[in-house]
């Protein structure tokens, strides 16, 4: 597991295409984007430890992360020393991953997710949570 290749798995490869028919967000990237900050943003641990990535969705860190990638990469080592994780890359990716498919399903399940709008509205309450 690294950080080179990020890959989905198949629930999430599943809620991502909902969520691109809603949101009207063209790019998985986009929405995974907002699905890391909107699970970061939520203090407790993950439930979920292990994922299988079993889906044919993958993208590359620099396609996920944009031109923000130290910005990505400082958060997550952050989370992992909160969380007591290692911080070795293998860490660090294992963090990515869990956290990835918690915000993805935390943005599927908004049964009042029904347009970008709405989107904007959750990331505004979760920053002021």
């Amino acid at each position: 597991m690294s950080l080179d290749t990020i890959r989905l798995s198949q629930t999430a490869r599943d809620q991502l295409i909902k969520l691109k028919r809603v949101t009207g967000i063209k790019n998985w990237n986009v929405l995974c984007r907002w699905s890391l900050a909107l699970s970061l943003a939520d203090l407790s641990p993950p439930l979920v430890r292990e994922i299988v990535t079993d889906s044919n969705v993958e993208m590359s860190w620099r396609t996920f992360s944009g031109s923000h990638g130290d910005i990505y990469l400082a958060l997550l080592k952050q989370r992992c020393m909160r969380d007591e994780d290692s911080l070795s890359d293998e860490g660090v990716a294992r963090t990515l991953t869990i956290h990835l498919h918690r915000g993805i399903g935390y943005l599927a399940g908004g049964r009042n997710l029904v347009k970008i709008e709405d989107l904007m509205r959750l990331a505004l309450l979760s920053s002021t949570s």
